[in-house]
């Protein structure tokens, strides 16, 4: 526990961009742990579509109306990170069977790393188990309909992004 005994979880993930399969594992979150927060994870080998300002400015407007969220970004190991913040646990959303064995995989790992962190698997609502960025970001840049994926102001920075890309 943290020095305030809250309750705190990290949420690491790339976020590019975050869905509302992301925002419905948040909310899940926000109800077990007293501070969660969204870990930008900044990876030399990904070049992700959004910056990483970007990214977090786009976490911050969906996530403001909910208690308890945070946002930060990492590069290294996550359990120092929660370590340093006094986190209790990792939260990780599972849509399905095939992100198990990999999630896996990693929980056991940062169990060996740090005994007093503990992964916590989130399922997301049944309308969002299909949902990842990857998609939305297909769907973007064919000019799909994201109202059912994202939030308003994702939907609008991709188009505007798919725009800038295009020229």
């Amino acid at each position: 526990m943290n020095k305030d005994n809250s309750r705190v979880a990290l949420y690491p993930g790339t976020f590019d961009p975050i869905t509302f399969g992301h925002m419905d594992v948040i909310r899940r979150a926000v109800e077990l742990f007293d501070r969660v927060i969204v870990t930008l994870a900044v990876h030399g080998g990904k070049e992700p579509l959004f910056t990483l300002d970007e990214r977090r400015e786009l976490i911050r407007e969906c996530t403001a109306g909910i208690r308890g969220v945070e946002v930060a970004e990492w590069s290294g190991l996550l359990v120092k990170l929660a370590e340093r913040e006094g986190a209790i646990a990792i939260v990780r959303g599972l849509r399905a069977v095939t992100d198990f064995d990999y999630e896996f995989q990693m929980a056991l790992a940062n169990r060996v790393l740090s005994r007093q962190v503990t992964t916590v698997f989130l399922m997301p609502g049944h309308k969002y188990t299909y949902l990842n960025s990857s998609i939305v970001r297909e769907v973007a840049s064919l000019g799909g309909d994201l109202s059912h994926f994202v939030p308003t102001v994702v939907a609008e920075a991709l188009r505007k992004k798919v725009r800038e890309n295009a020229r």
